[in-house]
């Protein structure tokens, strides 16, 4: 049985000196009104109220000033953090009830969102101890995410209204899930804005020991490794959880090639199953680096020792043609790309290339074999995604026959259709 993680060096946490300089939240509120568009919407629960369905301010504010939303007969509508440098004016908090946002309404909004994965720790099922404890807006706090890995918490912030709040927000982690340490990760665009993030880095060590390496953690059973402060998002993808262990529920017997395979986890999966051998494709040979040590930290499962395994730096659609010139035939293709599209404009690109891998993914399969293909792009509406697919596959003489269709896990819910980013399709292809 695999030890929970238990409290650490933060439990008693009040206000590391990291943080100390950060600037507190103003106690004046700005008071908004706006159009009746957006007042339907707030209405309804959306999480973001846009600079352009402002029609009035009581005056300017600062990065993570509480901004408060009333309708046009001056009732209160929701309240949340402003930010006067992004679209995205105010990440809505509260909706249709005024209250005080201190650290008891961070810690109520955490212990929330903790009950809600309870089942992932489940102790009469395998172990699994790295999940994520916020998914943003969906969890009520937007553009907010905090990953869990054994005793290492990473909390990332995709904007820079957060910043006041970071202090409370630190505390009441501390409160709910007592991580031994504490790493910060900054989205994209408040990298850029670097000059504006009082001496805050990306990968900063907020509270606990050093690193010594990457964070070891349980899924499903398998031991994986994450790099907490410099990996993709936050380290691992724990979105693909539950598709994992069905590629496993599929691999017995078969061959399998795992396109855009990164740190190789579909493809420990795979092994476990009982593949008979398996591919893993990425272009980046430091992301092979690592799933080469992820099957190595699962030697001791016999079919995860027995398993063949080739790894192939290089680009997955020059591979693929590659593959097919050579005549290698697989029986189980997954296809799990990054995000082709991050706006709408590249919307019709990401399609054509999703139509592309799934026309090169089939001349590698053989008759019989099951097709895995993944998208993580919000841009792309699952409808679209599984008819670029199929068209594809129609096109190609190969009509798919699904077995299923998949979307978020329980770590990852939906609270409003923007938010829906993740599908993938099981199919068996003749």
């Amino acid at each position: 049985m695999v030890k929970r993680s238990q409290p650490g060096p933060l439990s008693s946490f009040v206000s590391p000196a990291t943080l100390a300089h950060l600037p507190l939240p103003a106690e004046r509120r700005i008071a908004l009104h706006v159009t009746p568009a957006a007042e339907r919407a707030l209405r309804r629960g959306h999480p973001w109220l846009f600079e352009g369905s402002i029609r009035r301010q009581s005056h300017q504010g600062r990065p993570g000033d509480i901004a408060v939303v009333f309708d046009r007969q001056r009732r209160f509508l929701a309240l949340g953090l402003y930010d006067p440098n992004a679209p995205i004016r105010v990440r809505i908090l509260q909706h249709h009830r005024p209250a005080p946002i201190d650290g008891e309404w961070f810690r109520a909004r955490l212990a929330a969102a903790a009950a809600r994965r309870a089942p992932l720790l489940d102790p009469d099922c395998p172990p699994t101890t790295a999940y994520r404890l916020v998914h943003g807006a969906n969890d009520g706090l937007p553009a907010l995410v905090v990953d869990l890995y054994e005793g290492t918490g990473v909390l990332k912030l995709y904007s820079s209204a957060w910043l006041p709040h970071l202090r409370e927000v630190c505390r009441a982690l501390a409160a709910v899930c007592t991580p031994q340490r504490l790493v910060l990760r900054l989205g994209r665009g408040m990298q850029e804005q670097h000059q504006d993030l009082y001496g805050l880095n990306d990968g900063l060590l907020l509270a606990g020991p050093a690193l010594e390496g990457p964070v070891l953690f349980w899924e499903n059973g398998l031991r994986f490794e994450a790099d907490p402060l410099r990996g993709q998002k936050t380290g691992f993808f724990l979105d693909q959880r539950d598709n994992r262990a069905r590629v496993e529920d599929l691999a017995a017997g078969r061959e399998v090639l795992n396109l855009f395979a990164y740190t190789g986890a579909f493809s420990v999966y795979a092994a476990r199953g009982g593949a008979r051998g398996v591919v893993s494709v990425d272009l980046g040979e430091p992301a092979l680096q690592v799933a080469r040590r992820n099957l190595a930290h699962n030697r001791q499962v016999p079919a995860v020792a027995a398993v063949k395994h080739q790894f192939i730096a290089d680009d997955v659609f020059a591979v693929l043609a590659d593959l097919s010139r050579q005549g290698r035939r697989f029986d189980l293709v997954i296809v799990d790309p990054p995000s082709f599209a991050h706006s709408q404009s590249q919307r019709q690109g990401a399609l054509a290339a999703y139509r592309r891998l799934t026309q090169q993914s089939l001349d590698v399969l053989r008759p019989g074999g099951v097709l895995v293909q993944a998208s993580c792009s919000s841009q792309v509406e699952a409808g679209a995604f599984f008819q670029a697919v199929h068209q594809a596959a129609t096109a190609a003489g190969r009509p798919l026959r699904e077995i299923e269709r998949t979307g978020h896990p329980l770590d990852h819910p939906i609270a409003f259709p923007e938010a829906a980013y993740l599908k993938c399709l099981f199919a068996v292809v003749p």
